[in-house]
């Protein structure tokens, strides 16, 4: 092999470390009681974390392209934030070779540190339509994450603006749901039941809107297969104890698993 023109003066020039900030990320896993598997621990949340600021980037991507009618551009940021998922959800997978006896070697380091603070996942929800108003106190310690947290609960979903589509292609859509208050909860309406049921009975017209409404299926699934592998993983490690942010633990990841983003892309199934 010839390697004669590979690069080696990097005085002047820019390396693979420096424009990965590699220094800062590589020395960013402090252990608070020194404890071997608490390395473990800590990569796990922050490799998690940035695959979530890579959901959040392309899903926030997806929203505009949708408002702006850009459905195909819409279409390759959501399967790019399908595969993203599969990544979050084999991590619970590392993270279950924690056995309950090391992790309590060092629980008690975390204080009231908790997953369930993590502010990227509480986005990804809020994008995704799900938005609970006590989860906003948790960032008030800092105002500038406080005041992003709350931009993003105010705004409208990816769902939202998918039921603004349906109207756009003329279906009769509940006039107040598009004026609705984006900081609540959706919860279904029988105009959007009856907008979703014609595109599925009509692919061949309507293909763009039934490209979207499955990839919000597959984004959907994925979320709700890492929901329950984060309570299972919970489960092996901690049993039903209260999580360290004073959340009920597995009792909690248990109820979200009921939560339906898309109502009606699922009730869809059934009445075809």
């Amino acid at each position: 092999m010839d390697d004669k023109g590979i690069y080696t003066d990097f005085k002047e020039q820019m390396t693979y470390g420096e424009y990965l900030n590699l220094d800062q990320i590589l020395s960013s896993q402090t252990r608070l009681s020194g404890h071997h598997d608490e390395m473990l621990f800590i990569i796990i949340h922050q490799v998690s974390e940035l695959w979530m600021k890579l959901i959040l980037h392309e899903i926030t991507s997806a929203i505009t392209a949708i408002q702006r009618d850009e459905l195909p551009e819409a279409f390759k940021m959501l399967a790019r934030v399908s595969r993203v998922q599969t990544q979050i959800i084999q991590a619970w997978d590392v993270l279950s070779t924690l056995t309950p006896a090391e992790y309590m070697e060092f629980r008690d380091h975390l204080g009231r540190a908790s997953g369930f603070q993590s502010y990227q996942n509480r986005q990804i929800e809020f994008a995704l339509g799900y938005k609970q108003p006590h989860i906003l106190k948790i960032y008030e310690k800092d105002q500038a994450l406080a005041a992003k947290l709350k931009r993003s609960y105010e705004a409208p979903s990816i769902y939202d603006v998918s039921i603004k589509a349906l109207a756009k292609a003329g279906f009769p859509i509940n006039e107040s749901l598009l004026q609705r208050d984006f900081s609540m909860t959706y919860s279904g309406d029988d105009s959007v039941a009856d907008a979703w049921l014609k595109v599925y009975q009509d692919v061949d017209t309507y293909w763009d809107l039934y490209q979207l409404a499955e990839k919000l299926v597959d984004i959907e699934d994925s979320h709700q297969q890492w929901r329950f592998r984060h309570m299972k993983t919970v489960e092996r490690i901690i049993g039903n104890k209260t999580g360290t942010g004073g959340s009920s633990g597995v009792a909690y990841l248990k109820t979200v698993l009921n939560h339906r983003f898309f109502p009606e892309l699922w009730d869809v199934r059934t009445k075809l």
